[in-house]
């Protein structure tokens, strides 16, 4: 496919740069409407506000130049006006500025417990956009991945805004916490997408948390009090709540013991003696969980 002309810019990262398990990452998860994964590339539409009330609206394109140890970026020139605040979210996406070498040295002994887990060059999948993630994720509570993929499907198609794109599967932006503040009533109308009420609920109150400035799900907000926060929301618990600050705060030094995919990797092991061997693996805890989960394939 021919793209059109945009502005191409490159993300240096310190090698090595396992690229391909951030794909099939994101690929499992893959948000129809929002994001296309193919052989060897990360697409997705973008929606950044501009500082004047309005937002950039297009499409970026991510991938990955081991020659010159960075990833090539290609955005839609409608976004040019805001390509630093797109940068930095890529930054964050794919975790460019991770150390692999300091993580490796301390999750190295999960060899230990399952063999060829550890994988120099392990990114920490982070979030574009920290509202959509958190979404997913309460949509994501008690039902399979595919599910939850599935209603997010039906969300974006329902409440997202139209983007021109030159990818037939990108086709529209996430809705803001302000468009989904506006759903009313929010229990019926989820509800018609297969939203039950508590996670529509849920998802509401963070949209709320978030416009009035209660509630920041960026890199660099203080972890502990934005989970506290996400915690006292009724329906989130510590899984979601450490899953959210993993991915849209960067928290490296999240476990997830009690997780399926955990559990599935270290099947041997109660929740308690799960957290208890993590320890090891502190302060990078949330890069041996991603180790755990890329070791089942």
């Amino acid at each position: 496919m021919a793209l059109r002309p945009g502005t191409t810019l490159q993300l240096e990262y310190r090698a090595p740069f396992d690229f391909e398990a951030l794909l099939g990452f994101f690929r499992g998860r893959r948000l129809e409407g929002i994001e296309a994964i193919g052989e060897g590339f990360y697409a997705r539409t973008a929606r950044i506000p501009t500082g004047d009330g309005t937002d950039a609206l297009g499409w970026v394109r991510v991938e990955d130049d081991p020659a010159n140890r960075a990833l090539r970026v290609l955005m839609s020139d409608s976004l040019a006006p805001v390509a630093p605040q797109v940068t930095e979210r890529l930054r964050s996406q794919f975790d460019t500025e991770c150390d692999p070498h300091a993580v490796h040295e301390v999750i190295a002994t999960l060899d230990e417990t399952v063999p060829g887990a550890a994988v120099l060059g392990t990114r920490l999948p982070g979030a574009f956009d920290g509202f959509e993630t958190a979404v997913r994720a309460i949509l994501g509570q008690q039902v399979s991945l595919k599910a939850a993929n599935r209603i997010a499907g039906r969300l974006v198609k329902t409440f997202g805004t139209p983007v021109e794109t030159p990818y037939p599967e990108l086709a529209f932006a996430f809705p803001t916490p302000a468009e989904v503040r506006r759903i009313h009533p929010v229990e019926e109308e989820l509800g018609a997408l297969g939203v039950i009420k508590s996670r529509s609920r849920s998802i509401a109150e963070v949209a709320r948390l978030i416009e009035e400035g209660e509630l920041d799900l960026r890199p660099g907000a203080a972890v502990s009090e934005q989970m506290d926060r996400l915690l006292a929301v009724k329906g989130i618990g510590p899984w979601t709540a450490n899953y959210v600050a993993m991915r849209t705060l960067g928290f490296a030094d999240a476990f997830l013991e009690a997780d399926a995919g955990v559990a599935h990797a270290l099947p041997d092991l109660s929740p308690k003696e799960r957290a208890v061997l993590a320890k090891r693996w502190s302060p990078w805890r949330s890069y041996a969980v991603m180790s755990l989960w890329n070791s089942l394939g």
